[in-house]
């Protein structure tokens, strides 16, 4: 299981409170005093990571919460409505039923059709057809386990199996 990080984007609660990770990090932060310069570019390029990582986590929280605004959504609705009514004003009684239904069905059919993507678009993050899944954060964890030595396996985690910080 991916965690509950994972969880949270899927329910669009991810960014409602502070990242759990943050004070940890912080404390780590502090207690860390490099002073050869190896313990520097070390020191360095940790600093990289962490903040590489809380930028990937800040665009997570931005894809999970929906990205197309609600008056995007209204102008979409409104020009569809009068694409249809446009369609029936073009409807001839000299044509069979079949042939204005075909016209308009396929018109009608392509408006939902990108409706519909941009709905998930905007919510990738569900268990239905063609939503994101945690996938290679589960493969990630597994190699992490493989490559982990007996001894390593034994060591106090600084999380629960969830990813809660202990």
């Amino acid at each position: 299981m991916a965690g509950v990080q994972w969880d949270r984007m899927e329910a669009g609660t991810l960014g409602e409170d502070l990242n759990p990770w943050a004070t940890k990090l912080f404390d780590t932060l502090q207690r860390a005093d490099p002073t050869t310069p190896t313990e520097q570019a070390a020191y360095s390029k940790w600093l990289d990571e962490r903040s590489a990582r809380e930028e990937a986590r800040s665009d997570r929280i931005y894809g999970a919460i929906g990205v197309i605004p609600s008056p995007l959504w209204l102008v979409l609705f409104f020009t569809s409505g009068l694409i249809f009514v446009y369609m029936l004003f073009f409807a001839d009684s000299g044509e069979r039923a079949l042939t204005q239904a075909l016209l308009m069905g396929t018109v009608v059919a392509v408006i939902v059709a990108m409706l519909l993507l941009l709905q998930f678009l905007d919510n990738p993050f569900h268990e239905s057809i063609g939503g994101l899944r945690p996938e290679a954060m589960e493969r990630t964890l597994k190699v992490i386990d493989q490559e982990l030595s007996p001894t390593q396996r034994r060591m106090q985690l600084p999380c629960d199996t969830r990813g809660n910080p202990l």
